[in-house]
């Protein structure tokens, strides 16, 4: 829509998460790791050591996020089953996310300090984002806008059922 000469995208789903957004003392990572409240939170599975949960600001719709349990901002900060346990929810989510939206490809990685991108610094975490040809135009190398064509709680829910039909065993 064009209103006074800027283009508008309009995403009414996105006021959740406006109504939700606060300035949060402590680290959201943290907090998913106490919470325990899954399906609020989005958490897919818990491993011994990490978790995996999507992303709220996803850059495609199935982006998820695996975190290890424990705060610590860098990979050279985690024991070695910690990484072990990440690798393995990390080759998980690829598995999940090719049996239920059958994406072309994938970006994996972590974002290691504010200067490389990390928009949370002190709790280490990686990116396992679907990629499907096609999925960057215009809008995102223009407009700086991404468009996702299905709604987080609706991707959440179709992950959650894939969870279901993998088992949750994934070494």
């Amino acid at each position: 829509m064009r209103c006074g000469g800027v283009d508008r995208l309009w995403a009414p789903w996105r006021i959740e998460y406006i109504k939700g957004a606060k300035d949060e003392e402590g680290c959201i990572f943290c907090e998913i790791r106490r919470d325990r409240a899954d399906d609020k939170r989005l958490v897919l599975l818990r491993g011994r050591h990490s978790y995996i949960v999507m992303n709220t600001y996803p850059y495609n719709n199935g982006h998820v996020l695996v975190t290890p349990y424990r705060h610590v901002p860098n990979i050279t900060d985690l024991s070695g089953d910690e990484l072990t346990d990440m690798m393995h929810l990390i080759s998980y989510s690829v598995r999940l996310l090719r049996h239920v939206l059958n994406p072309d490809g994938f970006n994996l990685g972590a974002n290691l300090g504010r200067v490389a991108g990390a928009g949370i610094v002190d709790h280490v975490h990686f990116h396992v984002v679907p990629r499907w040809k096609g999925d960057t135009n215009y809008m995102t190398t223009v407009a700086e806008t991404r468009v996702l064509p299905e709604d987080l709680r609706s991707t959440y829910s179709r992950l959650l059922n894939g969870v279901q039909e993998l088992g949750t065993a994934y070494r």
